[in-house]
């Protein structure tokens, strides 16, 4: 029962109205690709509310100089703390001055998905939080989605002259009818695929390095190959095998419903339902009872000294020691930030306790559930265990029917004769519920 509890109680510690808006937003998202860069000043993995402030007084200085006029390139490559957007001097690598290219939904943490998605077309964004820090962007441009496409490559690694005039010898060949496949065996360098006859995993846009994927998502017809290309790899001939455009929202539903509830985006319909459960609730917080969570010897004050109430959510009291129990499975959080977790766990339990009161439909069919598994216990009780294990009740049922048997010997008939004797007992259990029960029939209604 317990387990059915909370399989059936899952879908309500989500909001569904929540949820849908999510998945429409991740369809137009998987459609549309945006074009942006960003700045990101981080913050420690755990910040202090001291570190949480430095930053984003940082990132908002940053953002003013932008707004003024100077370009968020230059201001990227000179502060941001993302080690992509500047250069380096070791390796003698080029920063890309904070531009992410084009991306679509789920590429990104949410919260970067969801900014860039909001922010129009040439503004900067309000400085946003995620796990690595605080952000500004500013959106480029925003395009129909490519789809995916599946390629195959033949691809020489010898960056020189002499591979590519093996490149060029290998596009004759093609011209000259030779199999991509045979000729990727031969001779590609990319030891993953050529067994493969050189093909590659399905792939959409930012996932290549740019040259390539441009020539792969111009190449319009399946077979067709494209001349020989180099990238920093090497030198490339890059063949199309088949185009995966995006398909209509009725067949992609189901898939992103999945990805939604699955990822950091069911995190944000947990927080709408405990959202609107705050408002719904007496929730009371014992701000004297936390003030013994800031003591440095937590774990030696005993289990008598954590019995105040620490907070309350309607009639449902929470000791001090509760939450000392919750801070035992945590490491490294921030006390303030514990309590506002163990507040919405407690809310989330509170509400999962109680959804018999409070959803109807729940409560019905946890109760059908329950008579389900009542009734088969009854069933194993009266019936299958007596037909099997009531060796004599079966004798007596074989030798009142003897007639019906002969003349084969029960030994040999044995399982006809049980199912026989089941359906016996059940039909005597059943006339005899009948007796004992008071039926009414409503005639009229049967008949409509």
């Amino acid at each position: 029962m317990e387990t059915y509890r909370n399989q059936l109680s899952a879908p309500y510690m989500q909001d569904s109205a929540f949820i849908n808006k999510l998945v429409k937003d991740a369809y137009f998202r998987t459609k549309h690709e945006v074009k942006a860069k960003h700045i990101l000043i981080t913050t420690p993995k755990i910040p202090s509310p001291k570190d949480t402030l430095e930053a984003y007084q940082k990132i908002i200085k940053i953002r003013d100089r932008i707004v003024k006029g100077e370009a968020f390139e230059e201001v990227a490559l000179e502060v941001s703390e993302d080690p992509s957007a500047r250069d380096d001097q070791k390796s003698g690598r080029s920063g890309n001055s904070g531009n992410l290219g084009y991306f679509s939904a789920f590429k990104m943490v949410y919260p970067f998905e969801a900014a860039a998605y909001t922010t129009k077309i040439g503004q900067v964004s309000d400085p946003f939080r995620t796990s690595f820090g605080y952000h500004i962007l500013q959106v480029d441009s925003l395009r129909q989605s490519k789809g995916e496409v599946e390629v195959a490559h033949i691809l020489i690694n010898d960056t020189s002259s002499i591979g590519k005039e093996l490149a060029n010898e290998v596009y004759k060949k093609l011209e000259s009818d030779a199999q991509f496949g045979a000729l990727a065996r031969q001779y590609s360098s990319d030891v993953g695929t050529k067994s493969k006859g050189g093909k590659l995993r399905q792939f959409g846009t930012g996932m290549m390095v740019k040259p390539f994927e441009d020539v792969a998502f111009s190449l319009e017809k399946e077979d067709e190959y494209s001349k020989p290309f180099q990238t920093r790899f090497g030198w490339h001939i890059v063949q199309l095998i088949k185009k995966h455009p995006i398909a209509p929202f009725s067949e992609m539903e189901s898939e992103l419903k999945n990805k939604v509830r699955s990822g950091d985006r069911a995190q944000l319909s947990q927080k709408a339902i405990i959202n609107k459960l705050k408002k719904k609730y007496s929730i009371v917080e014992n701000e004297d009872a936390k003030e013994i969570f800031n003591r440095s010897n937590l774990k030696s004050i005993s289990k008598d000294s954590l019995q105040s109430i620490i907070l309350s959510i309607n009639e449902k009291k929470i000791t001090q020691e509760q939450f000392a129990d919750y801070l035992k499975n945590l490491r490294n959080v921030p006390i303030f930030q514990s309590f506002e977790d163990f507040k919405d766990s407690e809310i989330l339990s509170y509400h999962k306790d109680n959804l018999e009161k409070t959803e109807p439909e729940f409560a019905y069919t946890l109760q059908e559930y329950e008579d389900g598994l009542l009734l088969f216990e009854l069933m194993q009780q009266k019936i299958w265990e007596k037909s099997s294990k009531d060796t004599l009740g079966l004798k007596n049922f074989f030798d009142a029917n003897i007639k019906k048997y002969q003349p084969k010997e029960l030994d040999k008939i044995k399982g006809e004769v049980m199912n026989d004797y089941q359906s016996f007992l059940d039909e005597n259990w059943i006339s005899d519920l009948r007796r004992k029960s008071l039926i009414e029939v409503n005639k009229r209604q049967l008949k409509n």
